[in-house]
């Protein structure tokens, strides 16, 4: 295969459900498959795994079963269920599988729990709801095998990770229908019998230099190398072959044209300019196939100063929106690929320069249409509601992966483990309520150094490095008195919160230089239109379309005009569930017309414009 078949990142069209990873061969297992609720769980007893008899009914995967999408709709408490399939012939060779070669069976995510059965014999088991895992296909199933999953998703566990998720049988206040078991893509794909399992790109502007962090499913042959080459269109912007000498192995590639002060910012990833680079990778044993790789990068650095967010050293202006990334047909999961796309595109139309993707982790494939379309995110970890040793555990041990999974995306600017003190409630007067929220700060910086880290957004902060709080007055004049002097920022971080609790609760060191941490009002507005329909809400009901423009017209100018926030974040894109306080219902349709929402949103400031290929 040539090296120039590897996808790159301006021609990839957002499918491959691992973009920063991608083989030119695969098969998408999506669409129907059988299913069954198990409420006794009696499946396993019974060996539904190996007699999948009971496995009868049908679902559409990737459609979680209480979605309309998935041909089910039943939003009732389901803690066990049963999926079957059989994976043809054709969809193995459609992989690129042959001899000699591994097949692998990739899980985008399974909430909470999956064990994984391939013609009757256990292969795999995996926790977590939002993070991937894969299996390896036994050569004997080569040709062709039978499918099991059995997911276990107990909707009353307050100890697992569950964002928005309701344990109650009816969604109730900001919490929606359950999105259980199989909710992101299961793919095949083949791979040579030494391959690559996973790639981290880091950048550092200053110093001239890209890392390439590689992981290999097992140690490689003496001899083996890896070849990694950077482009920018047709330019060779840096290459290297390296002999790899165990399993993983970090290398350091020099950028030259980034050592040009006159040029180097036409280098630079901008949420303005967002220029990824494209990257092939390939290992390369002694004997065999190579493993070939195509992969994208961004340079760009992130930090603080002078109480402003900086993108490479300059201030960028933070105007986010809260997205649930909820959909009524398919809940967390997206109705397809184009529902990603068109999500992104969306968020900047409205003239938003960032989302704050809210108690989810999003598809990678999101957060491939936010690098290539420069919309600045920050991403949140789906909450627990008990504060235990398990429900610690889990936290820890997830937010671990996805910190892992999602940290070459040069979009994703800040990473929140942690929000309005769910699952640690009682932060401001139990000390190790507090000292998880420490760690978890500590932790995310020590995965990942180059994002700025919130550990708990709204208030009751410990170490952070940016201060953001929640306050849903929808009086401009109230807010610009809160916000509007530095006299009145530094009240609002001394005293408490809007909603009668502390803003900052850590040591007189973590919370000392307040002047100069950036403040973020990171939820706000929450307005809802009063359609009449029994159990919606918003923070705020206005009677018409008409006053929804009026009244977010003085909103957003009073936020604007509050020189010391260096940010803020409106709740919330759309319409999801009861909660009725979308820019646009829940079918994406805006409720004002786009090009005034924009005015009102950028306060008539320019923006550069799209490139028409996100229009098609």
């Amino acid at each position: 295969m040539p090296q120039e078949s590897l996808a790159s990142a301006s021609s990839q069209d957002g499918r491959y459900p691992r973009p920063q990873l991608v083989r030119t061969s695969w098969a998408d297992l999506s669409g129907p498959w059988r299913f069954a609720v198990d409420p006794d769980d009696r499946g396993i007893a019974e060996g539904w795994a190996q007699d999948p008899a009971e496995i009868a009914g049908e679902i559409i995967v990737p459609f979680p079963p209480e979605s309309p999408a998935s041909g089910i709709g039943d939003t009732g408490l389901h803690r066990v269920l049963w999926y079957r399939r059989t994976v043809a012939a054709a969809e193995v060779a459609e992989a690129g599988h042959e001899g000699g070669r591994t097949l692998l069976l990739h899980f985008g995510a399974v909430d909470h729990r999956a064990d994984v059965w391939i013609d009757s014999a256990h292969v795999g088991a995996h926790e977590g709801g939002h993070t991937p895992f894969t299996v390896v296909v036994p050569e004997s199933a080569a040709d062709g095998f039978d499918l099991v999953v059995r997911a276990e998703d107990d909707p009353l566990d307050l100890a697992q990770p569950r964002g928005k998720q309701d344990w109650e049988e009816r969604r109730h206040v900001v919490w929606y229908d359950r999105t259980s078991g199989i909710w992101q893509p299961v793919w095949l794909e083949s791979v040579p019998a030494r391959h690559v399992r996973r790639l981290t790109w880091s950048t550092d502007p200053d110093a001239a230099v890209v890392r390439l962090s590689v992981e290999l499913d097992g140690h490689p042959s003496p001899g083996t190398r890896l070849s990694v080459r950077i482009t920018r269109g047709e330019e060779v912007a840096a290459a290297q072959v390296t002999e790899l000498t165990g399993p993983r192995q970090t290398l350091t590639l020099s950028l030259p044209a980034l050592r040009n002060g006159q040029a180097r910012d036409a280098w630079l990833w901008t949420p303005e300019h967002p220029l990824l680079l494209d990257a092939a990778v390939e290992l390369l044993p002694p004997h065999g196939d190579s493993d070939r790789i195509g992969s994208y990068l961004g340079i760009r650095s992130v930090g603080t100063d002078g109480g402003r967010v900086l993108v490479n050293d300059r201030p960028v202006a933070v105007r986010a929106v809260l997205s649930q990334g909820y959909w009524p047909q398919s809940h967390l999961a997206a109705p397809d690929a184009d529902a990603l796309r068109h999500e992104a595109q969306l968020i900047k139309d409205l003239g938003f320069t960032s989302v704050r993707v809210h108690q989810k982790i999003e598809d990678p494939r999101f957060l491939y249409w936010t690098d290539r379309l420069g919309l600045l995110v920050w991403a949140e970890m789906p909450s627990v509601y008990e504060f235990s040793a398990l429900a610690v555990e889990r936290l820890v041990s997830e937010w671990t992966a996805v910190v892992r999974r999602d940290s070459s995306h040069p979009s994703i600017i800040v990473w929140v483990p942690l929000n309005e003190s769910w699952g640690v409630d009682r932060i401001a007067q139990v000390s190790e309520e507090r000292e998880l929220a420490r760690t978890l700060y500590h932790l995310t910086k020590t995965l990942d150094g180059s994002r700025l880290v919130v550990s708990n957004d709204g208030w009751e902060h410990t170490r952070s490095d940016l201060f953001t709080v929640h306050d849903y007055e929808n009086d401009s004049a109230v807010l610009r008195a809160r916000y509007g002097t530095s006299d009145a920022v530094r009240q609002t971080l001394d005293g408490i919160a809007p909603n009668g609790r502390r803003m900052l609760v850590g040591t007189p060191e973590e919370s000392s230089d307040t002047a100069g941490r950036p403040l973020l009002l990171s939820e706000f507005g929450g307005v809802s239109v009063d359609r009449a329909a029994d159990g919606t809400w918003g923070y705020r009901t206005v009677a018409s379309d008409e006053a929804l423009e009026t009244h977010l017209s003085t909103l957003f100018s009073a936020v604007r005009d509050c020189a010391p926030l260096a940010g803020w974040c409106y709740t919330q894109l759309t319409d999801t569930a009861q909660e009725t306080n979308g820019l646009t219902d829940e079918n994406r349709v805006p409720k004002i017309p786009v090009d005034r929402l924009r005015r009102m949103i950028t306060g008539g400031a320019e923006l550069p414009a799209a490139s028409p290929v996100f229009h098609a």
